[in-house]
């Protein structure tokens, strides 16, 4: 039994090619929200070293980063919309690769989940239809009460898929290897997605296929300025987070994972777990889904060491990405394949703040010295 664990776990070091990209394992660092952006919601140096430390991942995906001023949701969070943010991504990408890595870039906007104070103009939020969330925004003067955000009207909804284009063009500025289409979690293109926020009467409404179709158009351009071998989209099926369910996730995923094969993607990334805070227990097919999509597979959810090795050896998953654990340990992949102990995060530094907890966690072994050093 011993050996056939052993046998398990190796496979997450085995090298794998992932669209254009050969990657030498198969450990992924998920996209986490950090709020450590600068003034302008620009990467900083600590952003840099952050991601530079992590590098030995074979593959990192960036925090979500807004597409357009409209797509802000947080304080604190980077976009991939103005000069200087892609100047400060540049530095990111420069460092990842001068120790080894890749690294694809997140491409977000957050639909219904911000608040007036944090849109252009004081603008209300925008979202497939006039349904307020429940819980709360948070903004830079704490937290508040989430406002009902206004729908797109049809007439809009080229501008939408324009944002993705541009921060797509942008984030190859940058210098990235690729970029992610987020379509987790509860923002924009979750929203339209599932049909508990997508109440459209119009193309974008409705039926299965009106509902995935702002997804197939934003693919549709990203691929366009990527090529569809450098660009994965992410799903998170029965994740609650952001007050969002859907009435049928088998028949809703299942059918927009089938949808996006025509692109034949880099990957199909999946929350696989309901991390939100509107525990639904809903449950999913998560082997038909796997099915459902032709291309390769990135599991999300819970992971560890002994059950991603599993879920490799038993393909149901070609890569594994893990979040917690990446940030407290930013050599995750050396400590994986030395089966050594791990560092144990501090939820108390998750979110915003300084170095500490971000960029101060312990190495196995001495590092370079830090960039800029």
């Amino acid at each position: 039994m011993k050996n056939i664990q052993r046998v398990n776990e190796n496979k997450l070091f085995t090298p794998i090619q992932v669209g254009r990209h050969a990657l030498p394992n198969r450990i992924v660092m998920a996209p986490m929200t950090r709020n450590r952006a600068g003034s302008g919601n620009i990467p900083r140096d600590m952003n840099v070293e952050y991601y530079a430390q992590r590098a030995s991942a074979g593959l990192i995906i960036t925090e979500g980063s807004q597409v357009s001023p409209q797509g802000v949701g947080y304080p604190g969070t980077p976009g991939i919309h103005s000069f200087e943010q892609v100047a400060g991504w540049k530095q990111i990408t420069d460092a990842v690769h001068h120790r080894g890595g890749r690294i694809f870039l997140q491409l977000w906007h957050v639909g219904r989940i911000s608040h007036p104070s944090l849109q252009p103009n004081g603008m209300l939020p925008v979202a497939p239809s006039a349904i307020r969330p429940e819980g709360e925004a948070i903004t830079h003067d704490g937290k508040k009460p989430f406002v009902t955000p206004r729908a797109l009207e049809f007439r809009e909804i080229p501008g939408i898929v324009a944002q993705f284009r541009e921060a797509a063009k942008n984030a190859l500025a940058a210098g990235f290897d690729g970029v992610e289409i987020h379509a987790a979690n509860g923002y924009l293109l979750d929203q339209f997605l599932r049909d508990s926020t997508n109440r459209r009467t119009d193309a974008y409404g409705g039926s299965l296929e009106n509902r995935v179709r702002l997804l197939l158009e934003v693919t549709e351009a990203v691929t366009e300025v990527w090529g569809a071998d450098r660009v994965g989209v992410r799903f998170s099926p029965i994740n609650s987070f952001n007050s969002l369910i859907d009435s049928d996730p088998d028949a809703t995923f299942g059918y927009a994972a089938d949808r996006l094969n025509r692109f034949s993607l880099a990957f199909l990334h999946v929350v696989e777990n309901d991390f939100g805070g509107f525990q639904t227990r809903q449950t999913y097919d998560r082997m038909a889904l796997r099915r459902a999509f032709s291309g390769t597979y990135i599991a999300n959810g819970g992971y560890d060491r002994a059950r991603a090795g599993q879920s490799l050896a038993d393909a149901s998953a070609d890569l594994v990405s893990f979040g917690n654990l990446y940030i407290a340990n930013p050599d995750l992949s050396e400590r994986f394949a030395e089966n050594a102990e791990l560092n144990v995060p501090d939820p108390s530094t998750f979110y915003g703040g300084d170095e500490r907890g971000y960029i101060d966690y312990p190495f196995l072994a001495p590092q370079p010295a830090p960039l800029g050093a």
